[in-house]
């Protein structure tokens, strides 16, 4: 039995996927952030191994003829591999952008475009398994603009300047402040991850009929068309990330701009699978295709 190990590492999470060559998915693994940008190198590759050993389970990594790994930011696999060769992962490792493995997720097509939106936002063009262009991606400083980070700093710049709003009241509770000036100085401290995490807040109250949420999501929707609109790609659309890829206000105004234009959208669920794809592909008995059907479901299905 010859196996592979697709795995995704993110900024919040890292997941691993161990699959037959056949797209028999065997077992899964889940950790801590994978990003080495913002968990560190180090802690980074320990989280990648992480995931894979829980993937792993009982079935021996002396199996694995091949990896590979979607993280986001760039990282080579000489960061990677040695914390793999711990557990007994010695097959060849490759490491890919998340956008390529997101991509990989929810198409089996040679080219097309992915549009993430989760704790930041890009959108790429993918040929032939590489990004050939990118569109935002540019941290929260510069640009995300429409993600889960972007979200929840909006939904503080709306609160502070509308303090007897019901989303203000949200924020509060969420964050236990007391007034105004209280959020000013807890932004101050430039809290990130409780930042991003008033997204799913936004998103509900949005879901609720607040004013000033739906206003936000309808930008961060404006906001991620526009960035997928600068690629001028063609082929399918992949969407990804938690606010894409899940049931959010923020993908039903995405969808239904997408729509209109008669694009073709798909919905990358599974990253990991989506790498674990790639690795099997060269090894494969079965047809590209087939083997993205059997390791990620029907990919006829819009999204």
């Amino acid at each position: 039995m010859e196996l592979v190990v697709g795995a995704d590492a993110g900024g919040t999470a890292t997941t691993a996927v161990l699959a037959t060559t056949d797209g028999t998915v065997l077992g899964r693994g889940r950790s801590g952030p994978g990003n080495p940008l913002t968990a560190g190198p180090g802690p980074a590759a320990a989280a990648v191994a992480a995931a894979v050993r829980q993937a792993l389970g009982a079935h021996s990594p002396a199996l694995v003829r091949a990896a590979t790994l979607g993280v986001a930011g760039p990282a080579r696999t000489a960061r990677f591999a040695p914390a793999l060769a711990t557990l007994g992962v010695t097959g060849p490792i490759h490491v890919v952008g998340d956008v390529v493995t997101a991509f990989a997720a929810g198409s089996p097509a040679e080219s097309g475009a992915v549009l993430i939106a989760g704790t930041g936002a890009i959108a790429a063009a993918v040929q032939a398994g590489a990004v050939v262009r990118t569109a935002d991606g540019l941290g929260w400083l510069l640009g995300d603009e429409g993600s889960g980070r972007w979200l929840g700093l909006q939904a503080v710049r709306v609160a502070v300047r509308n303090w007897s709003s019901p989303l203000a009241a949200r924020v509060a509770a969420r964050t236990g402040v007391t007034g105004a000036d209280d959020l000013v100085y807890w932004a101050q401290t430039l809290p990130w991850q409780q930042i991003g995490a008033l997204a799913p807040l936004v998103c509900a109250a949005a879901r609720d009929g607040d004013q000033h949420a739906s206003a936000i999501v309808a930008e961060a929707v404006t906001h991620l068309v526009r960035t997928l609109d600068a690629l001028g790609a063609d082929g399918p659309v992949v969407l990804g990330g938690g606010l894409l890829a899940c049931d959010t206000p923020v993908r039903d105004g995405v969808l239904a701009t997408l729509r209109s234009r008669g694009r073709h959208t798909r919905t990358g669920h599974d990253p990991a699978a989506g790498a674990a794809w790639l690795a099997a592909r060269p090894l494969s008995p079965a047809a590209p295709t087939a083997l993205h059907e059997t390791l990620l479901g029907h990919t006829d299905s819009p999204a």
